[in-house]
């Protein structure tokens, strides 16, 4: 739970600075967190609310989602909102851990391989589950996945 701790002491501080931008961000953010936490008491399960691996998916989402939107507003010509997009992916991204260079995701994935025994493409869930356990918000696993097929069938 430290990054939620990590992600309310930051909002707090936002508050203090009266940094409007990066308070209505980091707001976004909490009550994302909020929702899913909310979503698993409906389901059932116990407990202080999403782990920390939940709230870097939901971190990961949203840059996703603002790396989108901005993408449609420059092509759109209102660069003003694309501006605001990417500054919120910024802040977004503070809370992520470091993403790795592309070395590193191909020697991630080659260790990934190995170590679950993978050798034909009917493995390549148990190869993406060992990845998202050891690597989420530091990757990207729609660019993954490809090369994870490309490994198991070339290798």
């Amino acid at each position: 739970m430290a990054l939620r701790e990590d992600i309310n002491s930051a909002l707090k501080q936002a508050m203090r600075d009266r940094a409007a931008d990066r308070l209505s961000t980091l707001r976004l953010i909490m009550a994302a967190i909020k929702d899913r936490d909310i979503a698993a008491r409906v389901e059932g399960e116990e407990g202080g609310g999403v782990s920390d691996a939940d709230i870097l998916s939901i971190l990961a989402k949203m840059v996703k989602q603002r790396q989108e939107s901005a993408r449609t507003y420059e092509e759109g010509g209102r660069l003003d909102l694309a501006e605001r997009e990417l500054s919120e992916i910024t802040i977004i991204e503070e809370f992520l851990p470091k993403q790795l260079s592309d070395d590193e995701v191909v020697a991630a994935v080659k260790a990934a391989v190995a170590e679950v025994g993978a050798e034909s493409i009917r493995d390549m869930g148990k190869v993406m589950g060992a990845l998202k356990a050891k690597y989420t918000g530091q990757m990207d696993f729609g660019k993954v996945g490809p090369m994870v097929k490309d490994q198991l069938a070339n290798g």
